[in-house]
């Protein structure tokens, strides 16, 4: 009984991040979101060690190319991760693009939590995110509340 009830709570958590990210991804749709994409990134690299702020500009030359295109593959990644986070499908690809996602964003925009001078007080979301997409992970959160749980149930029987 107690497993089952876990099984739940993580099918409800996987639906609550996905809600959290579908938010997310409503302003990643904004105009405001595709004209100042750059600019985060730059925001980013203010005041980090010289390893970090390479790693970020290597990220703003590459984005530079087409800043349009690059804003809108993160809104259409983050709208994919949402809605099949929400519905319980291709939940292990959703994670571990997630992980990947959240990765990206930490070590870019928020420049892994930095900058790392006396004073800092946080290390930045997406590291939690990280975490949250790990726990998703290994508690094969799809297997409850998803479509998937559904049409494998149709299937067999």
């Amino acid at each position: 009984m107690r497993g089952n009830v876990e099984a739940k709570g993580f099918g409800i958590l996987r639906i609550a991040f996905g809600l959290v990210w579908l938010v997310d991804a409503y302003f990643k749709w904004s105009p405001g979101f595709s004209s100042n994409f750059v600019s985060y990134l730059q925001n980013g690299a203010q005041g980090q060690p010289l390893i970090v702020a390479w790693w970020i500009h290597f990220w703003i030359n590459a984005v530079n190319i087409d800043p349009y295109f690059f804003a809108i593959v993160v809104a259409v990644a983050e709208t994919a991760i949402a809605l099949s986070l929400i519905f319980g499908i291709f939940s292990r690809i959703a994670i571990y693009g997630g992980i990947a996602m959240a990765f990206v964003i930490w070590s870019t925009a928020e420049g892994f939590g930095g900058p790392y001078v006396p004073g800092s007080t946080d290390i930045g979301a997406s590291v939690i995110y990280i975490l949250v997409f790990i726990a998703l992970l290994l508690s094969e959160s799809w297997k409850e509340y998803s479509i998937a749980r559904w049409i494998n149930r149709k299937i067999q029987s």
